[in-house]
């Protein structure tokens, strides 16, 4: 049985983020795999994949599996999880909890399309029909 990790004390470094996203997208990934999806991503060189991938190993973020050609790597944590946990330390960091202040600051500003205010008002509502 895999093992996913609480992430609800974690919290992910961008390095961390870029990592699960290619295992979250397909795995699991040899380390030349990584390497080489990494180093087109972000521009990362060998040295810092593989280093990156030592630390998340040691924090118990990505599983590794030894294959007949080296190392297999795979997500330790779903990404719904790590993005609900970053979801609410941002919330709680920047906007004291609340999703209304940081609707209210986007609104004030203008940064929602009509579109965008259509769905989060059919969220809303189906949210509502479900309480």
């Amino acid at each position: 049985m895999e093992h996913q990790r609480d992430t609800q004390d974690v919290k992910l470094t961008a390095s961390e983020w870029s990592v699960l996203t290619c295992l979250w997208e397909d795995s699991p990934r040899t380390v030349m795999q990584l390497v080489a999806a990494l180093g087109e991503r972000v521009g990362w060189a060998k040295s810092t994949t593989i280093t990156t991938l030592r630390r998340m190993e040691e924090k118990g973020l990505v599983r590794v599996e030894q294959g007949e050609r080296g190392k297999r790597y795979a997500p330790a944590v779903e990404r719904e999880q790590a993005t609900a946990a970053e979801t609410h330390s941002f919330l709680d960091r920047v906007y004291q909890g609340s999703v209304g202040l940081m609707m209210s600051a986007m609104a004030k500003r203008q940064e929602l399309s009509k579109d965008e205010v259509a769905e989060l008002r059919a969220i809303l509502d189906r949210v509502g029909e479900g309480k």
